[in-house]
């Protein structure tokens, strides 16, 4: 004879379960284990994902084309220099400071220009602020207003015993200052340098020392 098995008794209910109450009990269980399966699942796969991206950053090579180039302004005025008698200046300047362009200019009124434009770090290593240099070769005022876009002249500065004419305008709204916030002006040896920025006199007169640490006479 088959041996019948005693309802369970549920000490909640002080009684043996109905047949109802122990499929909901078993229908419950079910579920709840569903669940916390599914949030296993879950988490293993935001963990596959993260695992998947570090890989990418770290793996994939970076695509640095929208960086501004660095020019190397010391290699390109030397390889310049033999088409003019004049030197053309290749400042040494600090650790971080790059240049973005570097070239040989001819303009309309006929002026030939040595132009380097360098870009200054900020606190970050990241460029803050811009600085150009402008070496007119036997230029003229004329020459220097249109560089300067018809600054005033507000002063003069000495900077190791070279003087230079000083166009601080510092004090205009930022959609005034444009490249030519403060500039410095000194001519010798048949070359007029023109040094502007658009940030600060610091940096400005930074370039104009090393321009003038330079000079051979």
């Amino acid at each position: 004879m088959a041996k019948t098995t005693e309802p369970r008794v549920v000490a909640e209910l002080g009684r043996p379960e109905t047949p109802e109450e122990t499929a909901a009990r078993k229908a419950e269980a079910s579920r709840l284990h569903r669940v916390r399966q599914t949030f296993r699942n879950l988490v293993a796969s935001l963990v596959v994902c993260a695992i998947g991206m570090f890989l990418l950053v770290v793996l994939v090579p970076r695509d640095d084309t929208s960086r501004l180039p660095e020019i190397d302004y010391i290699a390109a005025a030397a390889q310049a220099q033999p088409d003019h008698a004049q030197p053309l200046a290749a400042p040494v300047l600090p650790d971080g400071w790059v240049a973005n362009g570097a070239e040989i200019r001819t303009g309309a009124d006929g002026v030939t220009e040595w132009y380097v434009g360098f870009l200054v770090p900020g606190p970050s290593g990241e460029p803050a602020e811009y600085v150009g240099l402008s070496q007119g070769l036997d230029a003229n005022p004329t020459w220097v207003a249109q560089k300067l876009t018809d600054r005033t002249v507000t002063g003069e500065v000495n900077l190791d015993g070279h003087v230079w004419t000083a166009y601080d305008h510092l004090d205009l709204p930022d959609e005034e200052r444009g490249n030519t916030a403060y500039a410095l002006v000194l001519e010798h040896d048949g070359s007029t340098y023109v040094v502007y920025g658009s940030h600060s006199a610091e940096a400005v007169q930074t370039v104009a020392r090393a321009i003038t640490a330079g000079f051979t006479d």
